[in-house]
């Protein structure tokens, strides 16, 4: 059964470390924590690769292993991210990772996506069969 988990989170930690810089595009490394409030409830640790292209064009990679609850439910999972933005939108991609649930989230699979909301605020949805 397909189901829905909203949640908003927070950063609580951002450290990007640039590692090449060629003609203003710049490549960072970044290592990111979170804590969620919602249906989801917990907190997760992201790894980062990142471009920044001097027009403002950009795209990230990266991977997540979120510890905690999904509607009561607790374990963990890894999502995939894979983001690129440029002047005419955006594209995202968020994939739980197959097989990487533990606990009561063990078979876990669905995709994800971030939202910001007026003011900063993060919001992130998650839909998932188990």
């Amino acid at each position: 059964m397909s189901r829905r988990a909203t949640a908003t989170f927070d950063l609580d930690t951002w450290k990007e470390e640039p590692y090449d810089d060629l003609d203003g595009t710049k490549l960072t490394r970044s290592r990111v924590t979170k804590t969620f409030h919602g249906d989801v409830e917990g907190r997760s640790t992201v790894e980062l690769l990142m471009a920044y292209a001097p027009e403002g064009s950009g795209a990230y990679c990266g991977l997540e292993r979120v510890v905690g609850t999904v509607h009561g439910r607790s374990g963990s999972f890894i999502l995939q991210h894979t983001v690129v933005s440029s002047r005419t939108g955006q594209t995202t991609s968020w994939a739980v990772v197959p097989d990487s649930g533990t606990g009561e989230l063990r078979g876990m699979e669905g995709t994800g996506d971030i939202g910001r909301q007026p003011g900063g605020a993060h919001t992130f949805t998650l839909d998932y069969d188990l």
